[in-house]
Parts: C-alpha cells; sequence; structure tokens
C-alpha cells in the first residue's frame, strides 16, 4: 500500500512538472509573440527614446560623406566597417555608425548627438534571441517556430469542422465561448500566423543550418554559404589609404537609379586599400528588404548582387525579414500585423486557457498551473513596461533591463502558483497600469514639450490609452467580485 502510494505521488509530480514544461514553452511562444507584435513599430519606439533628435526628409551626398568622416576620424581604434542609415518615413533620421558607436547628423552633416535607444535594443534582443547569446538564442527561437507551426497544423486537422464554423461564434456560453475565439482567430488569421512563424524559424534556424553547411561542404567558411545570395566582399588589403568616396556612388545611385530608394551605406575596411562601398537601396513595390549595389573605393559601380532580379531563391531569402517584422507597405501593413499579432496572443493565451478549463471539467484541475500560466500572460507585459520605467529613468545599463524583466516575470509566475488565476489577474492589472501610467510621467517630465511632437506623441498617447485600460480591467474585477459576494449573500 505504501509504495503503490509513492508510485501515484510520484505519477502525480512528474505530470505536474510534465504540465510546467508545457506552460514554460508555452509562455515563451507567448512572450515571441507578444514582443514580435511590438517590433513591428521599432523605428516608431526608436524614434519615441529620443524625440530631440535631428530629422528631415532626406539628405545630400555632400552632407552623408562629411558626417561619416567626421565620425571616421574620431574613431581611436580603426572600425572595419562604417555604415549611414539614411531618412525613412517611420525613422526620418541620418544614423552614422561604426562597429563600436552611432551618431545622428543633421541635414547639413553635422554630428549633433550620439544614438541611444536602450528598451527598443533590450526589446529586439528578447525576440531575437531571449536575451541569450546570440547563435543558441537564435536556435531556440527557431525552434519555437517550428513547434508553433506544428501546434497551428495539428490544430487545423484535430477540427474538421473548422472552416465549415468559421462564422460561428456561442456568446456567454462558458468553456465554449472561449473555444470558439480560439478557432475563430485561428482560422482567420491562419494564413499571418504560419508565414510568421514558418519566417521566423527560418531566421532563426539560418545560423545553425549555415554552420552545418559550412561544416560539411565549405571548410567551415560560413560567408561562403551566404555569399551566393548576399554577394562576397572582395579580399582584404590593410595597406593604409585615404578613406573612399562616399559622396560619389550616392551620385551616381541618384542619377542611375532614379526610382529607387536608397536606405543604407556600408564602407568595408574604410582607409584601407581593400576598401569597398555597398548601397542597399528598396524595390518600390516588393518585398525583399533591398538590393545591394557594389561600388569600387574610387566611386566605380560593379553592379548589383541580384536579391532584386537574381535567382528565385536569392528573391526570395531577401523576403523573408521583410514579411516576418511587416517592414513593407507602410503603416496600415503595420497596423495589420498589429491585429494578427495580438490575435496570435489571444489564440496562445486561450489554447492553455482552455486546455486547465477541461482539467477542471474531468475533476483534475490544475490551479497552481493554471495561476503561472495566467501570470505568464499578464505578466510580460507588465515586466516590460517596468522595464521601459527602468529604461526612461536611466537608472540601470543594458543588463539590469534584462534581469529587470526575467526577475519580474519569474516572480509573477511564482506568486501566481501561491495565490492562483483570479487573485494574480488583479495583481496585474493594476501592475500594468501603474507602469504604463509611470511610463508617460517619467517621459513627459525627461522630454516635457517634445512629447507633443510627432516622434512623442503618437507612442505617449498609445501607452496612455493602455494604462486607462488596464485600469478599467481592475476596476471591472472588484466589480465582480462585488456581484458574486451579493449573489452568495442572496442564496443565504
Amino acid at each position: 500500500m505504501a509504495s503503490a502510494k509513492k508510485s501515484a505521488i510520484r505519477v502525480a509530480r512528474s505530470l505536474e512538472a510534465h504540465s510546467f514544461l508545457a506552460v514554460i514553452f508555452g509562455g515563451l511562444i507567448y512572450i515571441l509573440a507578444v514582443t514580435g507584435t511590438l517590433s513591428v513599430f521599432n523605428h516608431e519606439l526608436q524614434r519615441w527614446e529620443q524625440p530631440d533628435a535631428p530629422e528631415m526628409v532626406s539628405i545630400s551626398p555632400k552632407a552623408v560623406e562629411r558626417a561619416a568622416l567626421s565620425v571616421f576620424n574620431s574613431e581611436e581604434t580603426p572600425t572595419t566597417h562604417l555604415y549611414v542609415n539614411f531618412p525613412q518615413p517611420d525613422l526620418p533620421r541620418t544614423i552614422v555608425t561604426t562597429d563600436t558607436q552611432a551618431f545622428f547628423a543633421d541635414a547639413r552633416g553635422d554630428i549633433v548627438g550620439e544614438e541611444s535607444f536602450p528598451w527598443t535594443q533590450f526589446l529586439l534582443d528578447l525576440h531575437y534571441y531571449l536575451h541569450m547569446p546570440q547563435i543558441l538564442g537564435l536556435t531556440i527561437v527557431g525552434a519555437l517556430g517550428v513547434m508553433l507551426i506544428g501546434l497551428s497544423l495539428s490544430g487545423l486537422l484535430a477540427h474538421p469542422r473548422i472552416f465549415r464554423d468559421a462564422f460561428t461564434f456561442r456568446r456567454k456560453a462558458g468553456r465554449l465561448s472561449t473555444v470558439d475565439l480560439h478557432n475563430r482567430l485561428s482560422v482567420w488569421t491562419m494564413p499571418f500566423h504560419l508565414s510568421n512563424a514558418l519566417t521566423g524559424a527560418i531566421l532563426g534556424l539560418a545560423s545553425i543550418l549555415a554552420f552545418a553547411i559550412a561544416a560539411a561542404g565549405f571548410n567551415n567558411d560560413t560567408e561562403a554559404v551566404f555569399s551566393p545570395v548576399f554577394g562576397s566582399e572582395p579580399a582584404a588589403n590593410a595597406a593604409p589609404a585615404a578613406v573612399a568616396s562616399i559622396a560619389k556612388p550616392l551620385k551616381h545611385m541618384a542619377a542611375t537609379f532614379p526610382n529607387l530608394d536608397v536606405t543604407y551605406f556600408i564602407l568595408h575596411d574604410p582607409g584601407t586599400a581593400g576598401q569597398n562601398s555597398q548601397i542597399i537601396a528598396e524595390h518600390p513595390d516588393r518585398l525583399i528588404f533591398g538590393e545591394y549595389y557594389s561600388y569600387t573605393a574610387d566611386g566605380h559601380y560593379l553592379g548589383n548582387v541580384g536579391i532584386s532580379d537574381g535567382t528565385i531563391g536569392q528573391q526570395i531569402t531577401g523576403s523573408v525579414y521583410n514579411i516576418h517584422f511587416g517592414n513593407w507597405g507602410g503603416l496600415p501593413v503595420k497596423f495589420a500585423y498589429l491585429l494578427f499579432g495580438l490575435g496570435l496572443c489571444v489564440i496562445i493565451a486561450s489554447g492553455l486557457k482552455i486546455y486547465f478549463t477541461k482539467r477542471e471539467e474531468k475533476g483534475n484541475p490544475a490551479p497552481r498551473l493554471e495561476g503561472a500560466w495566467t501570470a505568464v500572460v499578464w505578466g510580460t507585459p507588465a515586466a516590460l513596461a517596468l522595464t521601459l520605467v527602468l529604461a526612461l529613468l536611466d537608472i540601470v545599463p543594458a543588463m539590469g533591463l534584462v534581469a529587470a524583466f526575467w526577475l519580474s516575470l519569474a516572480l509573477a509566475v511564482v506568486q501566481g502558483k501561491r495565490v492562483g488565476k483570479a487573485a494574480i489577474t488583479k495583481m496585474l492589472f493594476a501592475a500594468n497600469g501603474a507602469f504604463l501610467f509611470l511610463v508617460v510621467a517619467v517621459y513627459a517630465a525627461r522630454y516635457q514639450k517634445m512629447v507633443l511632437t510627432a516622434a512623442g506623441l503618437p507612442i505617449t498617447a498609445s501607452f496612455l490609452v493602455l494604462a486607462v485600460g488596464a485600469i478599467l480591467l481592475r476596476v471591472s474585477s472588484f466589480k465582480d467580485r462585488g456581484k458574486k459576494a451579493d449573489m452568495v449573500v442572496s442564496a443565504e
């Protein structure tokens, strides 16, 4: 009897551990969905973090050259690459970047301040790598993308009537309403979340696959694996030389390809005899992130790599990033990705809610696990809001934001397991509202009149609306508790 009892306890603990692992993996996919939805607006967030940076619609080749040379000459250790980001509608700024630093330039080419967007970078690193070492993080994120594809397809196959019932929704029907919400959103947004999961898996697993391919057939040379798609750099020559012309290639692009939108300039190995430059330009009405146009040090045009007109494989590969992040079609597409991304968050959250409800109906509830999952759902935005407050106060380094996010989320999960779903939901509604109000208050105190600019107002207003929404949800939970209490009194 004692042995059987121990065995039953062991099985129960193993099942709980198994279910908790499911919550962990579900939670990681949910975190990727939340951060991916926010990352669609990463340029707007970068702009919001520094609303006082100089902005412009365009910049002349001479001004670009002046700015780039100023930054290059300020380097204590010679940089191996010199980059220039050109003004774009969602980030109308000129930014000169080296291996170690980045600066804003005004329309005349004067350097006017250092670029810094710690929270947006924190957000992107969370989405790309889950704050792990890059190759490991990319691989895990890619694997989670594969898991999401599997979940989507298996969910589709498990419901043969899913398309026939595409517009069926049973209101106020408890678990059935949640099931209908989960299934309807899954059907309506399936093209989005399948393509997003697929492109995320490709981006995440590309590096580890490149290492494997390089080891198998390219003498461990990963550059040789990618060169058929993105081209390869000329042989290096470290002998000193005058810095290559920057204005001349830009003038050639403007004259030869007037319909293309130059987004990026790269000078490889500046100040050496082997230096060469590339210009990345967007093609209208194409999904590719851009095409590389190559130039010699003296500004002679060498040709394009082929992402716009090369092999089908090149063109597909060049489209993966934009398809994943919604960097095409301007604001209408970004807002569509926002809605689809929120839908995916609801699908993930409701999927595990259905699982816990079914367990309860079968007489096998898991209140601790359900509390932990609820903490992940509402704790993730709360932890992100907390890190944003810390970033605006500028009181912790980049790694401090990472620690604050994961520690606060872990504490929320522990608390959720302890107090249960209902209590942790109320706590986190309040936390979300409080942190978001703090974001608005700290931002307004720090930037004052800049809050009302095109760089500051849209994001600030969005956070304010979210803060009010979180507080209203918290207030409604008080009313629900009051109604339940009244019903108990009436019954007595």
